[in-house]
């Protein structure tokens, strides 16, 4: 019987607190930014964060995130798709980021384009560095024509 539960617990234990020795290496983090280009195609608009981070985090919001995260989960696939559209550009790539990027407009937008970059953030000898590795064309925002 204690054998059993042994077992169990040995195979519950690695499913509980996972090993992240399967990483290689820390690779550059992706970002995601986007503007919106005036009616000139202003090239100096300001760029934004997309679902910035968090600077802070109360430790109930932590520990209720351990067990539901979906925003989490959400980052993390755009991520995933962000270092895809990087290294092998396709539309169906463009098209899920630019999916998610219109539904979390500002409700009040009067802006009738959309552009996205993508910027990914290294250490390098103590410091931050961040490197645009893709611009996207201009998108009309669907609904938002004038």
């Amino acid at each position: 019987m204690l054998d059993a539960i042994r077992n169990i617990f040995g195979l519950l234990l690695p499913a509980l607190i996972p090993s992240w020795r399967f990483f290689k290496a820390v690779q550059p983090s992706p970002r995601i930014e986007w503007r919106f280009p005036d009616q000139n195609l202003n090239k100096d608009a300001q760029w934004q964060p997309f679902r910035p981070r968090p600077s802070h985090l109360s430790w109930a919001t932590i520990l209720r995130r351990l067990f539901w995260n979906p925003d989490w989960n959400d980052a993390l696939y755009m991520d995933t798709c962000a270092e895809r559209l990087t290294a092998h550009p396709t539309d169906q790539l463009q098209q899920e980021i630019l999916a998610r990027l219109f539904s979390d407009l500002p409700p009040k937008s009067h802006a009738t384009a959309l552009q996205f970059r993508l910027k990914f953030i290294d250490r390098a000898d103590g410091l931050l560095q961040d490197h645009v590795t893709f611009i996207s064309d201009i998108h009309p925002i669907p609904g938002n024509t004038t």
